[in-house]
């Protein structure tokens, strides 16, 4: 039965172009785990449950939705970063997300980066594939707008 539902899971990515924002300086944005709100204004709270790594977050958002999320993985080398909800009022059930920040181009030739969202999900109910990646896409340029603002 698990592989059924292993089979049936919804995947996506999305992703930003900042023109000014390097890749060295939003990485550490996405690194500070607890502090999400800071960038996503509809998360209205996000704070550490307790230390990392294997730290948990805890976010909850205008409504009565809320999530507690694992960090899993930070590589700051290729500086990916995955983190995983084990806890939620919000559907979400095997949920692994992956946060990837690129260089735009060849080292020191372009100024900017590109910020890559991925997920891996079981469906949720009440929710299509395409709507969520369009959330994600909506979140993603709120977040990656407010880092690269704050830095210039």
């Amino acid at each position: 039965m698990e592989e059924a539902s292993r089979a049936e899971q919804w995947q996506g990515k999305v992703s930003v172009t900042l023109l000014k924002a390097k890749a060295d300086q939003i990485w550490p944005l996405f690194t500070d785990f607890f502090n999400l709100n800071k960038w996503l204004p509809t998360i209205r709270t996000c704070y550490g449950i307790y230390g990392e790594p294997g730290c948990i977050r805890f976010c909850s958002g205008s409504g009565s939705g809320w999530s507690k999320e694992k960090l899993v993985a930070v590589d700051p080398v290729e500086r990916v970063m995955r983190y995983e909800i084990v806890e939620s009022n919000i559907g979400f059930e095997s949920y692994v997300s992956t946060v990837k920040v690129s260089p735009r181009g060849e080292v020191g030739d372009v100024d900017g980066c590109v910020v890559e969202w991925s997920f891996t999900v079981d469906p949720v109910r009440g929710m299509s594939l395409d709507g969520l990646v369009k959330s994600y896409e909506e979140a993603l340029g709120v977040i990656t707008k407010n880092m690269e603002e704050s830095l210039f």
